[in-house]
């Protein structure tokens, strides 16, 4: 923020003028607020009755996170998504049975935009027990959904009232790999490419990455997948992300602690390895699984989680290859960083420490990617989902 605009504020308090008479006073106070925070909401592993979906308010330019409100939303929902409005909220229930069948749920809310309070839509089935991660394609006419524990995958459609209709298209994968946690397939991610030609299915159990051809008229998706990627035995692949030119792609291994950079043919729905670099410390031995990763908004850093290491490992991307190399390790202050965000600015990150309860947030250089700590510690049941977005709230 530049001092002019604060000098802009604090003048309109000494003079005492209402907003209202001053549209354009009120306008760049807006503005400037709307630089200033971001609404995050945050997912965590709860029981069915306790308060599981948390609203905080963040400053981008100290990292404190205000607490705005929280929603009891259902047992576990451990990753949610929003439309780009923020009119609706599309969250997984990683339980393991729904109605009887060993399956969890998939739930849409409607978004209160003078609360940021959450209101039950209705509730699916997500056609297999442990979902853990949900997205929505990019014309939002369907979820997209992928079950942990049951392997398998799903498609529900967005209708009008931005309720979600039964799955549309499922797949059970098949398949194991040599770690032991690879007995049998594991669907931990599945999430639009960037031209909405394909969603790309991540399995950890199988060690590969699914590309399906997508049907957004329809809500589903064809069955007929390729093989878009397969990481190298006991990678153990859990979420990828896309650079910001959709040419390059970040896909992190859960159990061999690696991250692999990806070249991208969006005709095909394939990638070509680049490089695989470890996502731990030379030298360390300790247990320790990788959970999320991002890119920064600029593009010039790539940033993982190391569950165990409790670390946030940061990388510099070459800007001409796509390549890594690494720049720092940075403690999360807490243990298992299951899930971390840059605000959209990528002034501050935040990071979930699933397994000592609380929020973490940090400056991000943006000229060498490295992360300090602000010093903000936030408390709160198991966090292991968090996503911000512009703040709506007039306050």
């Amino acid at each position: 923020m530049s001092h002019h605009s604060h000098s802009r504020r604090s003048f309109l308090k000494i003079t005492g003028l209402g907003l209202a008479t001053l549209p354009f006073a009120a306008q760049a106070a807006a503005l400037a607020r709307k630089e200033q925070t971001y609404l995050v909401y945050v997912g965590t592993f709860a029981q069915p009755d306790a308060e599981s979906i948390f609203l905080y308010r963040l400053d981008a330019t100290t990292g404190t996170l205000t607490r705005v409100g929280a929603t009891k939303a259902g047992a576990n929902p451990t990753y949610f998504t929003l439309d780009p409005k923020q009119q609706f909220l599309y969250t997984v229930n990683e339980t393991n049975e729904y109605k009887g069948d060993k399956s969890g749920s998939v739930r849409a809310y409607a978004i209160n935009k003078k609360t940021g309070g959450l209101t039950l839509l209705n509730e699916q089935s997500s056609f297999g027990p442990g979902p853990c991660y949900i997205s929505l394609d990019h014309t939002n006419k369907e979820v997209l959904v992928a079950n942990y524990a049951g392997g398998s995958i799903c498609a529900l459609p967005v209708q009008a009232n931005g309720q979600l209709g039964a799955p549309s298209a499922t797949v059970q994968h098949t398949g194991s790999g040599p770690h032991k946690n690879q007995n049998v397939p594991h669907a931990h991610c599945f999430f639009a490419d960037p031209n909405n030609k394909f969603g790309l299915a991540v399995d950890l159990g199988i060690d590969k990455v699914l590309a399906y051809p997508l049907d957004p008229a329809n809500g589903k998706f064809s069955t007929n997948a390729t093989t878009a990627f397969t990481t190298a035995p006991g990678a153990g692949p859990r979420h990828l992300t896309f650079h910001s030119n959709n040419r390059w792609a970040y896909l992190i291994n859960e159990l061999n602690s690696t991250v692999t950079a990806l070249a991208y043919d969006a005709t095909k729905g394939t990638f070509v390895e680049l490089q695989t670099l470890s996502a731990l410390p030379a030298g360390y031995t300790g247990e320790s699984y990788c959970a999320d990763i991002h890119v920064s908004p600029n593009g010039k850093f790539l940033y993982g989680s190391n569950r165990g290491h409790n670390s946030i490992v940061v990388y510099a991307i070459d800007q001409r290859s796509g390549k890594l190399t690494l720049v720092q390790h940075a403690d999360t202050q807490g243990k298992y960083p299951r899930n971390f965000t840059l605000d959209p600015s990528g002034r501050i990150a935040l990071v979930g420490n699933q397994n000592t309860n609380n929020i973490t947030t940090y400056r991000v250089d943006s000229q060498t990617g490295k992360l300090t700590p602000t010093g903000v510690n936030v408390e709160l049941p198991a966090p292991v989902c968090l996503k911000v977005i512009p703040d709506f709230l007039v306050s």
